[in-house]
């Protein structure tokens, strides 16, 4: 049977061959390590990998006035879960922060309000522990949403000693204590500094770091003793440490913590490092014995055997004592008793027998040892294999998948090509009645009144003859615009390019002053053709809004306009009702599409072409493929977001009144329109539209393009301003 080393050597092997991603290593390396040493029960109740509390990578914790954001699961267990996290309070004050760890504990551990407390009590002293070889702790906190107290750490970059002894497989004693005399002496540090006793050594809480340092992790079920009392401070539970490296004496109750505990669980940990596997299973008796590990010789064995002595009183004092007693110990071989002499011819014959064993011994232990030479080398041999088998196996099959979906992308374009002009050439001549001249008098037919919607706004024209388009009110409110870190790190797995990307920085708090009416849906080709009817107006660039290529109907969005052209719509749109229209400012369009939500869409962080119009032939974030309709799709296709607006991601982009710039650095923070400075031949898009991929329907991402020119893929929604009079309707 494979030890748990093994297994996460195995398991390595797979990570760095690229067959297992980070995360499935980590969930599998916890599982492994979770089995072989598992928590007694806690109050009655069965301890389980990992928590109940939920958590997922880009969740928020902790009180209102100190949030941190989970960004990567580090480690979880029965003693809770570890998140690399980003402060978000220090993150507002300078626009960066350094990431911290997160040790969010189960809820079985804190169930009680003497648990908490005692958790808490010691997080607190291990707050006072400032030593290179303790990772050091910053802050305990409590998030409120899921009742879990958790612990601030300092975030280090590396890898476990379990990782480590799977990786490397056994060690030399020379290299295990390489390891433990730092380990010796930031335990030293804690007991001369607060008396504190770790309580819980184990591999899982050594730490080295990418520079080779060693950090000594988790006190929090250490134990102190009052000085001058002899007393403990706290009672940790009489359970508290892990099986198979707590001392026999850990558990007898109201016992005074002794560092005795610390030096035998190290003492088990360096015979781990030498054989690997654990000396006794546990709960262990006093009659147990350990075999000896060959690398070592018989005093360093002796001193070892002291080390994790039943009795603790046989131990020696600190761990600093035993590591170098084991330094100190002659590692050669016990001489050869010396041959006397004797006349007895008796005598003679047992030397020679005795001899003879010891001979047979070395011979029987260099032969054992040549075995296990040569099983590993074959090991190595046959992995190396089966390694270089998987990558030609995944090469074979990542160049025929690369084939076959060139070849899908390369007919998938021939037909689309094919039926993009077809549809262009129908359309055409369909519409051709359609952009004739009409009599300007149809403009002034009076209109039927529109069905009265709750929560919707429709302006009646002055003169009775129709209707503005339905709008939504969008209330005042605070948010904040731009991307997060984690989401650009997204964009950029998905394809986006790192300058795009830099426009949706830096993320910034945006206060909306004043409730606007926004467009429910955007600007129609019947409400543009009411218009056009109306004006007179004539298209200035090559694109023809009533025939754009692709069959449209009077519920569909219209293309073809420019950005001047929105604003000639939003003037006569003004006259006709009376009310003060105009398009909406970038960050009235981002609040109003973001909807509340901080996630990528509106709706999440993935989409999928049942909730937007875009090429579905790309993906986001592991999101399904799907439909590309080759085209815009009518209005109200797509369930709205949460405010009850629709299409804010997808279909068609849309202009907004702000002029392009690289960043947000200087933009108002009062929600306005940013029209100075920049480019000002250029205004900024927003939205995506049918023809591009999904990572430009982000709610973030900003596009920029001549305020002259018309596309069949932009168009425009509008803003009516709302004066303190004004009592729209609500949803």
């Amino acid at each position: 049977m494979h030890t748990a080393h093994e297994k996460i050597r195995e398991l390595r092997s797979l990570h760095e061959d690229g067959l297992l991603s980070q995360q499935e290593f980590d969930h599998r390396k916890n599982a492994i390590l979770d089995a072989e040493y598992a928590l007694p029960e806690v109050r009655g109740i069965p301890v389980r990998p990992g928590t109940e509390i939920g958590l997922m990578a880009g969740m928020e914790v902790g009180p209102p006035e100190r949030r941190y954001r989970l960004e990567r699961l580090i480690a979880h267990g029965g003693m809770g879960q570890v998140w690399q996290a980003t402060d978000l309070a220090t993150h507002a004050e300078l626009g960066h922060s350094a990431m911290v760890a997160l040790k969010i504990l189960p809820p079985q551990l804190t169930q009680s309000a003497t648990r908490a407390r005692l958790l808490v009590q010691e997080a607190t002293e291990a707050r006072k522990l400032a030593h290179e070889n303790i990772v050091r702790v910053y802050e305990w906190a409590r998030d409120p949403a899921t009742t879990s107290y958790f612990i601030i750490m300092e975030c280090l970059e590396g890898e476990d000693l379990d990782s480590l002894l799977a990786r490397e497989g056994l060690l030399t004693i020379e290299r295990a204590l390489a390891l433990t005399t730092p380990i010796a002496a930031a335990l030293d540090y804690a007991w001369d500094r607060i008396k504190l006793v770790h309580r819980d050594i184990k591999p899982g809480n050594v730490f080295v770091t990418a520079k080779g340092e060693v950090k000594l992790l988790d006190f929090g079920i250490a134990a102190r003793v009052r000085p001058g009392t002899g007393n403990p401070a706290t009672q940790a539970p009489g359970s508290a440490g892990t099986a198979g490296y707590r001392a026999p004496e850990a558990g007898v109750p109201r016992r005074e913590p002794a560092q005795s505990l610390d030096v035998y669980a190290v003492a088990i940990m360096i015979y781990q490092m030498l054989e690997g596997r654990l000396p006794f299973r546990a709960p262990r008796a006093a009659s147990d014995q350990a075999p000896m590990p060959e690398s070592i010789s018989q005093a360093q064995w002796a001193v070892l055997q002291s080390g994790f002595a039943f009795d603790s009183a046989a131990r020696p004092q600190t761990v600093a004592a035993l590591v170098e007693a084991l330094r100190s110990a002659p590692q050669d071989e016990a001489p050869t008793p010396p041959v006397v002499v004797d006349p007895s011819q008796e005598k003679l014959k047992e030397q020679a027998a005795r001899l003879a064993k010891l001979a047979r011994q070395k011979l029987q232990r260099d032969e054992a040892k040549r075995a296990r030479a040569e099983q590993d080398a074959q090991r190595r041999v046959r992995r190396e294999a089966l390694r270089e088998q998987l990558r030609e196996r995944r090469a074979a099959e990542e160049e025929k998948a690369r084939v076959a979906e060139e070849e899908q992308r390369r007919v998938q374009q021939a037909r689309a090509a094919a039926a993009y002009r077809a549809e262009q050439q129908r359309t055409r001549a369909e519409n051709a009645a359609v952009t004739a001249e009409q009599p300007v008098t149809e403009a002034a037919q009076a209109a039927p009144e529109p069905l009265a919607e709750p929560g919707i706004l429709r302006d009646r024209f002055v003169d009775g003859s129709g209707y503005g388009p339905a709008l939504v009110e969008v209330k005042a409110g605070r948010f904040q615009m731009g991307s997060p870190e984690h989401e650009r790190k997204k964009a950029i797995e998905a394809g986006s390019q790192l300058a795009w990307l830099e426009r949706e920085t830096p993320q910034h708090w945006v206060g909306i002053e004043r409730a606007f009416a926004l467009g429910r849906y955007p600007v129609t080709v019947g409400e543009w053709r009411r218009f056009v009817l109306a004006t007179g107006w004539r298209p200035l660039g090559e694109v023809n809004w009533a025939a754009p290529g692709f069959r449209q109907g009077e519920d569909h969005p219209v293309v073809g306009v420019s950005w001047d052209d929105a604003q000639k719509y939003v003037s006569w749109l003004s006259r006709q009702t009376g009310q003060r229209y105009r398009l909406p400012s970038e960050a009235e369009w981002e609040y109003a599409c973001r909807a509340g939500a901080k996630t990528a869409f509106s709706f999440g962080d993935s989409i999928d072409t049942s909730r937007a119009n875009y090429d579905g032939n790309y993906s986001y974030g592991g999101s399904p493929t799907g439909l590309f309709r080759q085209g815009t799709t009518p209005a109200g296709a797509f369930a709205p977001n949460r405010w009850g607006l629709y299409d804010m991601h997808g279909n068609v982009w849309e202009w907004v009144q702000d002029v392009v710039h690289d960043n947000y650095d200087g933009a108002p923070r009062d929600g306005s329109a940013w029209e100075e400075g920049g480019d000002q031949g250029r205004r900024i898009l927003r939205g995506g539209s049918w023809l591009y991929n999904p990572r430009y329907l982000r709610s973030a991402l900003r596009n920029g393009y001549s305020s002259v020119l018309s596309n069949d893929i932009v168009g425009f929604r509008v803003v009516r301003e709302l004066d303190a009079t004004d009592n729209p309707p609500h949803n």
